[in-house]
């Protein structure tokens, strides 16, 4: 090429990165502060360092379906009006991703989460109102009135702050405040940097937390049929199918998420897992909820997709009477434990006598178990690890209270027999 057309070449090419320049510089400065979306991608800046520092999340993100959508990562760690901010590698950044994020484009599942017990009121089940606002109060209490506004858990203070830290909040930290306003944590059931629907559908993703001694939701659904079925067949489920268009081609057999929050065949999609409930069943006494007849109808309605309405009406039939028939054991319990302490047998403390805990076994334990297990399909848990435990707990409650009447409050030797097994 001839020198003069190189020259003209480099003149012309010298120009507009010189007239990019002068563009860029005039933009405004929360334009520049910005990371292009370039950068932000899988393949771009914040993937090369990431690739060194933490490679696992880069290949998570890449598989994920935010990816496939072009979603960058700055659309999700940008920070938003009210978060804390942190400057990293010239990018402003929110120094803690939350709600708030996901919010910005998932508003409709945000505030469906918020109405949930998922949100306030599992915070406050441990925690009371701490680091609660008063609006977030009144939020709360508008939707679970005595849920929220309540005080910290009495057993788990008793425990202490690192149990609480590491067991109770691993759980219930799924309904946190965050400091910048919002309520929750959505990567508690989609993950961080997959941000998945399909582990959400997964039955292990709830059990993480609804399992053990006093919710053993998992554990029954592995023994229920339901269960079976899907372990047997999980391969040919569809679990990535988008929530607004999923058939029962996609998923012919129910975990979880199916009942109580999926729109399965054109049934709208919730966020609020309380929606489809039509009873109290984590309560000593389980009464109906306020939407009851709403819950039990949106809940059969997903079993009708499998079910005849005389297998569903029966199946209700059936748990009903397990519940009105559990509720009836707990109360006379109840009745027993109340004559006690207005003998002055029991002191007004929570947890500091063994009977108290034997009668907290009693109820959320063995009673909630019976429950859940009729509602779910599981046999043993009615009847095993329910009912036996309840009759078991019973008269081993009744031989203790009679202890305490006999000696006026003071433990007979050998008593501690009767707790042994805690």
């Amino acid at each position: 090429m001839p020198f003069r057309s190189i020259f003209i070449a480099f003149v012309i090419g010298s120009s507009l990165i010189v007239a990019a320049l002068m563009v860029n510089r005039a933009r405004p400065a929360g334009d520049t502060s910005h990371p292009l979306p370039a950068f932000t991608r899988a393949t771009g800046r914040c993937a090369q360092c990431h690739r060194e520092e933490t490679a696992a999340i880069v290949h998570q993100f890449e598989r994920s379906q935010h990816s496939q959508a072009n979603i960058t990562c700055y659309d999700c760690h940008q920070a938003l009006d009210g978060q804390d901010d942190l400057e990293h590698y010239t990018f402003v950044l929110a120094r803690e991703v939350t709600s708030l994020n996901c919010q910005a484009c998932h508003r409709t599942e945000y505030e469906q989460f918020a109405r949930s017990r998922h949100a306030l009121p599992a915070w406050a089940a441990v925690r009371g109102t701490a680091r609660l606002s008063a609006d977030q109060i009144a939020f709360g209490e508008r939707y679970h009135p005595g849920a929220v506004d309540r005080p910290p858990n009495a057993l788990a203070l008793l425990e202490g702050p690192a149990a609480i830290q590491t067991g109770c909040l691993g759980c219930h930290d799924i309904g946190r405040p965050n400091p910048d306003g919002s309520i929750g944590s959505c990567t508690e059931c989609h993950s961080r940097h997959s941000t998945s629907i399909a582990l959400a559908r997964e039955p292990q993703t709830c059990g993480q937390c609804h399992m053990g001694p006093d919710h053993a939701q998992l554990e029954i659904y592995n023994a229920s049929k339901h269960g079976v079925l899907f372990n047997a067949q999980r391969a040919s489920m569809n679990l990535s199918a988008d929530p607004k268009l999923l058939t029962t081609a996609d998923m012919p057999i129910p975990t979880c998420a199916t009942c109580h929050m999926s729109g399965l065949d054109g049934l709208k999609v919730t966020h609020d897992t309380t929606e489809r409930l039509s009873y109290f069943l984590f309560a000593e006494v389980s009464e109906q909820r306020p939407g009851y007849l709403s819950g039990q109808t949106e809940m059969q309605e997903t079993c009708l997709k499998c079910h005849a309405s005389s297998n569903v009406n029966r199946f209700y039939a059936e748990a009903e009477a397990v519940v009105s028939a559990t509720n009836d054991v707990v109360r006379e319990v109840e009745e027993l434990m109340a004559d006690l302490r207005s003998e002055g047998l029991l002191t007004p403390e929570p947890f500091d006598e063994a009977i108290e805990f034997l009668y907290f076994d009693f109820w959320h334990y063995f009673g909630r178990t019976a429950k859940h297990g009729a509602f779910m399909g599981g046999a043993d848990f009615v009847q095993w690890h329910g009912n036996y435990e309840l009759l078991l707990k019973r008269t081993e409650l009744e031989e203790m209270a009679a202890a305490l009447r006999r000696t006026g409050g003071r433990d007979e030797p050998g008593s501690a027999s009767l707790v042994e097994h805690f």
